[in-house]
């Protein structure tokens, strides 16, 4: 254990974490303020005192082995654990500053991004690393402070706080309704071109929670399906079909006449986000004014 690696565990801990995070010795170097040789230097050395391989490289890239994706969990757990001691030590009296990763669903930044001035004003010291995705992911593994997600919460290791409820509505253009007509009753759906929603992660369509008027809700007949709900709401807006969509996702094109909500007395079922973290974590200054901020002005228009 002569080797550099082993005088410096945590300058090796450090690079390699932030390799495997960009998957890049070039992105790893800036991120330190180092030569992307100079990382690949440590992360060699790191290998050697370990006596295995972390990274597979080719000219083009580099990729995890299955140790280095283990090593990796271990060691951001441990670097975790180690930030978090400092937060501690001076969680009362400690401004919020540092970098606060969280993951959300494609369309956040359709809530999010409005309030975000308000918040980069009042902590100016946080930087946000926002990762807009539409799988999920997993928190802890993922190096992520919190995530926000909607629907079911089923993971008991992370804590979570309800976001404001939002409600979503059946959309079409007037140019889709005056071609195909517009449905009064659930039933008259059957004759519709239907735009839906398919989970990225289960590949199941979304559900679309309709209050029915006698019976079940009819068979969908499905035009398109979409696993980003973005590009759902583009397909509606090019007159495919009616959609079901969060309403802040379609309020300024309802607002311009571009889409026509209907069944709206059917569309009773609100959703719900909500910010989760690691239940092992202590709420860090940072992590701690951004729940408190989310809860406080997300989804307070509904």
């Amino acid at each position: 254990m002569n080797d550099q690696a082993g005088a410096d565990p945590l300058g090796g801990i450090a690079a390699f974490v932030r390799a495997a995070e960009a998957l890049s010795f070039v992105a790893a170097g800036r991120a330190l303020g180092i030569s992307a040789s100079a990382v690949g230097k440590t992360v060699a050395r790191l290998e050697r005192s370990l006596g295995v391989r972390l990274f597979h490289r080719t000219t083009r890239r580099v990729t995890l082995t299955e140790e280095g994706r283990h090593f990796y969990a271990s060691c951001r757990r441990a670097l975790d654990e180690l930030d978090e001691a400092r937060a501690t030590l001076s969680a009362a009296a400690e401004r919020p500053r540092g970098r606060l990763r969280v993951s959300l669903p494609a369309i956040g930044y359709r809530f999010l991004l409005p309030v975000l001035p308000e918040f980069a004003q009042r902590y100016p010291e946080v930087e946000l690393d926002l990762d807009f995705n539409d799988r999920l992911v997993d928190v802890i593994e993922g190096g992520f402070d919190a995530v926000i997600r909607s629907g079911t919460l089923s993971d008991s290791s992370l804590l979570a706080r309800r976001l404001g409820p939002f409600r979503f509505k059946l959309c079409a253009t007037p140019g889709y309704l005056a071609a195909a007509g517009t449905p009064r009753t659930l039933r008259e759906l059957v004759a519709h071109a239907c735009v839906r929603y398919r989970f990225p992660t289960t590949g199941k369509l979304q559900p679309w929670a309709l209050a029915d008027d006698g019976g079940e809700p009819p068979d969908l007949r499905t035009a398109m399906t979409c696993n980003n709900m973005e590009a759902l709401r583009g397909a509606v807006m090019a007159g495919f079909g009616i959609g079901y969509m969060p309403d802040f996702l379609v309020r300024d094109a309802i607002e311009a006449g571009q889409l026509v909500p209907v069944l709206d007395a059917h569309c009773k079922a609100p959703g719900q986000f909500s910010i989760l973290w690691p239940s092992s974590r202590q709420l860090s200054p940072k992590l701690r004014v951004f729940v408190d901020f989310a809860c406080a002005r997300l989804f307070q228009e509904v």
